[in-house]
């Protein structure tokens, strides 16, 4: 250890990177070497080569380990709600003024017309209230029927927050058919039990009547739940209860209708051929009282999770004591805020996962054989424009797919999979799909500023 760290090779580092993150870094590189030793790795003359390379080592390892782990990727994979890649890109307005925010102090919980305190949700809820009051609970808008709505850290706390305020110690009916997993195993069981709630399940896996809701309400029933199966498909011998059904039962017996709803949709998609997903309006102006719904989904905005609805419920939950604990921050504000603005202009092209659901498969065909044209030079491989579909993900629309071109890439050196993994390790790593033994870059999820680095990413990986 000693005798590395006073290499001269490694002046520089002690210098700039501090003993202790050098130290540090021998200590990793020597483990590594003793144990490829010890493992049989390497013959004599390996070994001595790699003693040779501990300085060389060592400054790969600095590099390695103080870089930020969370960087930028290239999602090519055409899934432009892609969870494990951050779900929506955000808005080029929410990025300024989120950079803008964070750079100093802001009115979070400050009044300036008064010079008192205020509130920091109303920064989101004034913007809620425009673009959602005139399609609440089917009737003209005013004070008392339009929506309220908070914002907490994402959709899963919206529905602990909502459980807790609204059925802690008493039952919540639930369709066997609705008790859903999605990702980062997040069961609905599992979180109306931290909730307080009680489940009371109703109906079949497949079918469910409004009769069977009817049937279970006791003097213990809260709420009555509806889910969105938001990463799978039903079809066949099926049945469920409408939302207006449902709330028509709920008004009987006064129980208020919350809906796990998800996607965040404020926009219809059927213009791009996506059919069949409801937004917020659709929940609203069908009587649902409490719309949970996830800001990173088909809203494209950032992580959170939105609450809108009755104003006497939604108030109960700001009341909650949990609600300061899930409470979203000023950036998650300030990107939210630019994004709800474009709805509120109308300026949907604003919206990167909007123009990508938008884009026609021409437009995509055309960027896809320029790009082929581009990667003519490298020596090697080859590139052809195929059909393919794109998908939404995200838990929205698990049916739905988007015609798209795709730039499908064989190399004579390296397998698909092979040519996956080195595009994953570049510098700025490019995340594809493989089909058929083929490399597929779907377009539609790169940005056009993007492709010049996708290039060179493509080519570093192939040298």
């Amino acid at each position: 250890m000693d005798e590395v760290l006073r290499s001269s090779s490694l002046e520089s580092a002690l210098q700039y990177q501090g003993r202790a993150s050098v130290t540090d870094a021998v200590r990793t590189v020597l483990e590594r070497l003793r144990d490829e030793i010890t493992r049989s790795a390497f013959d004599e003359a390996t070994v001595q080569l790699a003693i040779e390379g501990i300085s060389d080592a060592v400054q790969s390892e600095l590099k390695r380990g103080l870089r930020y782990s969370l960087q930028k990727v290239i999602n090519a994979s055409g899934v432009i709600l892609h969870t494990n890649l951050g779900r929506a890109p955000l808005p080029k307005a929410a990025i300024e003024h989120l950079a803008e925010i964070a750079a100093g102090y802001s009115n979070l919980e400050f009044d300036l017309a008064t010079g008192g305190r205020g509130r920091r949700d109303v920064h989101a809820h004034r913007l809620f209230e425009r673009l959602l009051g005139s399609h609440s609970y089917a009737q003209p808008a005013n004070d008392e029927t339009k929506p309220e709505t908070i914002v907490v850290n994402n959709c899963a706390a919206a529905v602990l927050l909502a459980l807790n305020t609204l059925a802690e110690g008493g039952e919540v009916i639930v369709s066997r058919g609705e008790l859903v997993e999605i990702g980062g195993s997040f069961r609905v069981p599992e979180i109306m039990a931290k909730s307080g709630a009680q489940l009371r399940e109703v109906g079949t896996t497949n079918r469910t009547r409004l009769s069977d809701y009817e049937k279970a309400i006791s003097e213990k029933t809260r709420l009555l739940l509806r889910v969105h199966r938001s990463n799978f498909a039903m079809i066949g011998f099926t049945e469920q209860p409408t939302a207006p059904e449902l709330v028509a039962l709920g008004r009987k017996h006064h129980i208020p209708i919350m809906e796990d709803l998800g996607n965040g949709l404020l926009i219809s998609l059927s213009g791009a051929g996506v059919q069949g997903e409801s937004g917020l309006h659709d929940s609203l102006a069908a009587g649902i009282d409490v719309v949970c719904a996830s800001g990173d989904k088909l809203l494209g905005g950032p992580q959170a999770g939105i609450l809108s609805g009755r104003r006497e419920l939604i108030e109960r939950m700001r009341a909650n004591p949990l609600f300061r604990a899930l409470r979203v921050d000023k950036l998650t504000y300030a990107a939210l805020e630019a994004v709800l603005l474009a709805y509120v202009r109308q300026d949907y092209g604003a919206i990167p996962i909007l123009r990508m659901i938008d884009a026609t498969s021409e437009e995509i065909r055309s960027r896809a054989e320029a790009f082929v044209h581009q990667l003519g030079s490298i020596a090697g491989i080859a590139a052809t424009v195929a059909e393919s579909k794109s998908i939404l993900g995200g838990g929205t629309a698990p049916t739905a797919t988007l015609p798209t071109f795709a730039v499908a890439i064989r190399s004579k050196r390296h397998s698909a999979e092979e040519l996956q993994a080195r595009l994953r390790s570049q510098s700025l790593p490019v995340i594809a799909r493989i089909e058929d033994d083929n490399l597929l870059l779907d377009l539609r999820t790169v940005d056009p500023q993007e492709e010049t680095s996708l290039a060179n990413s493509l080519r570093a990986a192939l040298s």
